[in-house]
């Protein structure tokens, strides 16, 4: 059974998040949809760790631009797990899942970030099996002059109206949607001009219940990859 949902960082609530281990869980859940974040390293590389600086979720310090992909290895993501090449996760998705790429751009912090993206897409032959999104619209607006081909979306953080116009003239898909201010007419309106919903992060039980009652044709985007799959068990 395809569990219909976006595994947020992969498996964090088990495994370190946006690691292949943590990946490879979700995949063996069998998730649909695999959402990871994209930093990039000094040499131009875009590697999959949620912040722009390391010292959260590695034994690092310091932003991720300042480092090289070679240096990067060195540092623990946690259980002994790297930092890994988009790359390395988009091939280990392929033919399994999609992929949203959430690009970590802000403003000019990383030159060139949208064209090296774009090369990792199509390099690895995943034009048709991911899309990209960012809080960043700038980023892809980027993105869609760089790539008429791939699927694009925004992620902002309280429903608006004003993103449709912009989403029209980018031909942008998704939209994802902190979950809480989600309502009827937005979720409506969005179905009407054929946008797709996601509602991020929900791990709470209630919430998971209410959101699939209310509005079943809405992504879910969550941490608690188990807890989502059984409110999908008939």
């Amino acid at each position: 059974m395809i569990i219909e949902g976006l595994a947020h960082r992969g498996y964090p609530k088990k495994y370190p998040e946006n690691t292949v281990t943590s990946f490879q869980a979700a995949l063996d859940l069998s998730y649909s949809i695999l959402e990871l974040d994209v930093n990039m390293t000094k040499d131009g590389i875009p590697v999959v760790i949620h912040d722009p600086t390391l010292d959260r979720t590695t034994d690092g310090k310091g932003p991720v631009k300042d480092y090289t992909w070679e240096e990067l290895q060195r540092f623990d993501a946690g259980s002994g797990q790297r930092i890994p090449l988009l790359e390395e996760i988009l091939l280990l998705a392929k033919g399994r899942a999609r992929v949203d790429i959430e690009l970590k751009q802000s403003g000019d912090l990383y030159p060139g970030m949208e064209q090296a993206v774009v090369d990792v897409i199509r390099r690895c032959g995943m034009e048709e099996q991911v899309f990209v999104t960012s809080f960043d619209h700038y980023a892809i607006i980027r993105m869609r002059e760089l790539a008429p081909e791939l699927e694009l979306g925004l992620v902002i953080y309280g429903a608006t109206p004003a993103v449709f116009p912009l989403m029209e003239q980018l031909k942008a898909k998704y939209l994802s949607v902190k979950y809480i201010y989600l309502t009827d007419d937005y979720v409506r309106l969005c179905e009407e001009k054929g946008i797709q919903l996601i509602a991020w992060t929900i791990d709470d039980e209630s919430a998971m219940r209410q959101l699939r009652e209310r509005f079943p044709q809405v992504l879910i985007c969550t941490n608690e990859l188990e807890r989502w799959a059984g409110q999908l068990v008939p």
